[in-house]
């Protein structure tokens, strides 16, 4: 579906730099701060004269933070493609924000009447102090019940949000970064067949070079059944009886890629690499990617050969 980001180029990049995580970190920092900042306001009233309105601007500028954070993101996706979990986060914690928003302001104004109110109750009344604590009303206890749960809903959510993004940045290089303990495994099933010694060895060396356990096992399956990569290609037929996501090939412009490893890694899902195994995935790929890019280096580990 279009939207405004994709189509305008707003919210794009900023000095060659993507606006997304340059405002992400203001969204997830100011808005559940100021959501924790209104259950304060709520609950302690001297807090509500001092830092009232500094609450209610944070809590706006939370907001349209998130939204101009989703819309970013929105942009930065059709460059390095979409992490399905945090997008739907990312959908979601403008709308909780602005609910928050707009319940507080209306809380905030009506305590303030309330307060109004009182006082001058207080000042007619021949003896009545003042200076004594202003008793919320029933409305204003109640929109300030609310506003409480849409508080905590908020920071639940700039919780998922931040996190889920790091986990699309940073999951893969850390996963990258842990030792191999079956590194040996490949090399243990060579003797066991006259034919295949050379199938194995020669498609488990992407997978070690990166580092990949899973990856390894996929193309032993691909040398017994047929032709060895290095001896003319895999051929579309041997692809194709990799079509799960216990055992995930596809091709893309030629080469033959073990995607198996990277569907539980994948930032946009694992229903969108699924629906590349077994078969040319040449189009679907170069649509969301393009020919350059990270994603396309990153796509170079998990090559396996080429299409016979």
């Amino acid at each position: 579906m279009p939207t405004f980001a994709a189509d305008s180029g707003l919210f794009d990049t900023i000095a060659g730099l993507p606006v997304h995580p340059l405002v992400v970190h203001v969204a997830v920092v100011v808005l559940p701060v100021s959501a924790v900042a209104f259950i304060a306001l709520v609950l302690l009233r001297r807090a509500r004269r001092s830092f009232g309105w500094l609450t209610m601007l944070g809590l706006f500028a939370g907001t349209a933070a998130a939204v101009v954070a989703k819309e970013s993101g929105e942009a930065l996706a059709k460059r390095v493609g979409t992490p399905a979990t945090h997008a739907s986060y990312g959908d979601l914690l403008p709308l909780i924000g602005a609910a928050l928003a707009v319940v507080a302001l209306l809380w905030m104004v009506l305590q303030r009447q309330r307060q109004r109110q009182q006082r001058q109750s207080a000042r007619r009344a021949a003896g009545a102090d003042p200076a004594e604590p202003v008793r919320d009303s029933g409305l204003v206890k109640a929109l300030g019940a609310v506003g409480i749960l849409a508080a905590l809903a908020t920071v639940g959510m700039s919780v998922l949000v931040g996190h889920s993004g790091a986990e699309a940045v940073w999951g893969n290089r850390i996963a990258a970064t842990q030792p191999t303990p079956t590194a040996a495994a490949p090399t243990s099933t060579g003797p066991t067949s006259t034919g295949a010694s050379a199938g194995p060895s020669s498609a488990a060396s992407p997978a070690s070079s990166t580092g990949s356990t899973v990856a390894a096992p996929a193309p032993t399956s691909a040398g017994r059944s047929g032709a060895d990569s290095s001896a003319g290609g895999y051929t579309l037929a041997q692809v194709q009886q990799h079509a799960s996501a216990t055992s995930c090939w596809t091709v893309v412009s030629g080469g033959v890629y073990d995607l198996t490893s990277w569907i539980s890694r994948h930032p946009g899902g694992e229903s969108v690499i699924v629906g590349l195994c077994g078969k040319d995935g040449t189009s679907a790929f170069v649509a969301q990617h393009g020919t350059v890019g990270r994603a396309v280096n990153e796509l170079k580990q998990f090559k396996i050969g080429v299409l016979a």
